[in-house]
């Protein structure tokens, strides 16, 4: 995974709905209109474990400095934590716009109002946070996702996942012509009248087709996540048949590009950038698929494979296969095992508050002067004490309010909607 983030309502964060950990009932969020506390809670979880995925890449070792188990989970969460976030953030979408059955008339007027608030304010502190921390902070892309999503919001689940599979299945072949055409000298001009460029280096081009994570090929796990937000995850039939689509999907996904890719299809693109992680092939930032230079051939054959981030058709299917899993498992988990969600409560109030750890997460490591995601990383400790403060800030702060700090603030910005008629 790049430097992602997450996010989750930026939904990376959770800002839609911070359930509460200390009390089953208020884990839920309001929109949502009554399965069961462990359904809300295991997305909560699940968002915890796409921001300690984050951690991993942004700040523990690379790649090829572990080995092991240490080398596995570093790969997994490679790109699957940001695809995991996005995910989440279409699941976030819904929990505004209503989540099995969505609101109409007035109050889907104000969900709708909300959620563009909600983009515009994510897309304005994306860009001030990419002017200190450059193109990897999602937070930009992601509210060009909830602005492009607003159309969708009141399809039922089939339709949704029509959607979604259709987008997986044009966009990169869509994604790698377009981006053969946006040669350098193209992009330079685009840019030279592009004022998002000029303030952070992320411009239109960036957020639609070439950045980290281009709306283009992305805006398929959005959808994929509204598709599940209108299930009712709380029924064992649906757990059994979300968990068998999830197996099905990764395992046709890797399986298919293996056989048709070699052996190197599955290999991690994130170390091809200049931090820890780059857009990919498809999206032309991680220099792999070169948009003026190199032939067309050695191009065209990497849309055959599926490493994180390389952004082809087998990547999205199977990464969006491996997002369901946790999901579904992270929900059956708070569902069937009360013991271990008391256990976990520290851990889900990372979730509840994850843009808050997001941006935080960045801000630390600025002021620590820590190393993010290099080859200079060795040590597994840094990574460790984020991890544990995180946890016990949100544990703590959990305690005493609803929201998180960034959470909050994100909140109040969209209370002008209640003002929509």
């Amino acid at each position: 995974m790049t430097k992602s983030q997450p996010l989750q309502e930026t939904s990376a964060p959770q800002e839609n709905s911070p359930p509460q950990p200390r009390t089953s009932p208020e884990s839920a969020v309001p929109a949502s209109p009554g399965p069961s506390m462990g359904r809300l809670v295991g997305v909560d979880l699940a968002r915890a474990l796409a921001v300690f995925g984050m951690y991993v890449v942004h700040i523990g070792p690379p790649l090829s400095a572990t080995d092991g188990v240490a080398s596995w989970v570093r790969y997994m969460a490679d790109g699957h934590s940001s695809v995991l976030f996005a995910t989440l953030a279409g699941f976030s979408l819904m929990l505004l716009a209503g989540r099995r059955e969505p609101k109409t008339g007035l109050a889907g007027r104000q969900a709708k109002a909300r959620i563009a608030i909600r983009a515009v304010v994510l897309l304005a502190l994306g860009t001030a946070m990419a002017m200190e921390y450059g193109g990897v902070i999602i937070l930009g892309f992601y509210g060009v996702y909830f602005l492009l999503a607003l159309p969708l919001v009141r399809l039922r689940a089939k339709t949704l996942a029509i959607i979604a599979a259709a987008l997986a299945l044009v966009t990169p072949q869509l994604s790698f012509a377009l981006n053969s055409l946006l040669t350098e000298p193209v992009r330079k001009s685009i840019n030279a009248y592009d004022p998002l460029h000029r303030l952070s280096d992320v411009g239109v081009l960036d957020l639609l087709f070439t950045g980290f994570y281009p709306t283009i090929t992305w805006i398929s796990f959005v959808v994929a996540g509204m598709a599940l937000a209108r299930l009712d995850l709380s029924r064992t039939a649906v757990q059994w048949r979300l968990a068998a689509l999830g197996l099905a999907l990764t395992a046709t996904a890797y399986g298919m590009s293996l056989l048709l890719a070699g052996k190197h299809a599955l290999d991690s693109l994130a170390e091809g950038g200049p931090s820890s992680g780059s857009s990919g092939s498809m999206s032309g930032g991680s220099g792999s698929m070169p948009p003026d230079g190199g032939s067309f051939e050695p191009q065209a054959s990497m849309l055959l494979t599926a490493g994180p981030h390389s952004g082809t058709s087998f990547d999205i299917i199977g990464s969006v296969g491996v997002a369901i899993l946790v999901i579904v498992g992270a929900t059956v988990a708070m569902d069937r095992l009360p013991r271990l969600r008391r256990l976990a409560k520290p851990v889900i109030a990372v979730g509840t508050m994850s843009l808050t750890a997001y941006v935080g997460h960045f801000v630390a490591q600025s002021m620590l002067s820590l190393p993010s995601g290099t080859s200079t990383q060795q040590s597994w400790v840094p990574l460790l004490m984020f991890v544990l403060g995180a946890i016990v800030f949100a544990a703590t702060w959990s305690r005493f309010f609803r929201r998180g700090p960034l959470e909050y603030l994100l909140n109040a910005a969209t209370k002008p909607a209640k003002h929509i008629r």
